[in-house]
């Protein structure tokens, strides 16, 4: 799916907009996916990842210019 987090697997929700006057139309309501340069186990991949699993953690940000230890990561060398 398009705007689907792939770590979690959260996806589009379906439910009913309902109007002042109680007029219910179809509704879809997206999860908030971003697409980022993820580091993994073999090397840095865009991944579509939604703000959730940005903000607790569940995935590592690649910093600019980082190429699977062709850039030395600064938390090693501090």
């Amino acid at each position: 799916m398009a705007r689907s987090c792939e770590v979690c697997g959260k996806g589009p929700r379906f439910g009913n907009q309902v109007s002042h006057s109680n007029i219910k139309t179809r509704k879809k309501w997206s999860a908030n996916a971003q697409t980022v340069r993820v580091k993994t186990a073999e090397g840095v991949k865009r991944l579509r990842v939604c703000t959730s699993c940005l903000r607790s953690g569940k995935v590592e940000k690649a910093p600019r210019g980082y190429r699977a230890g062709l850039v030395k990561d600064s938390k090693k060398a501090a």
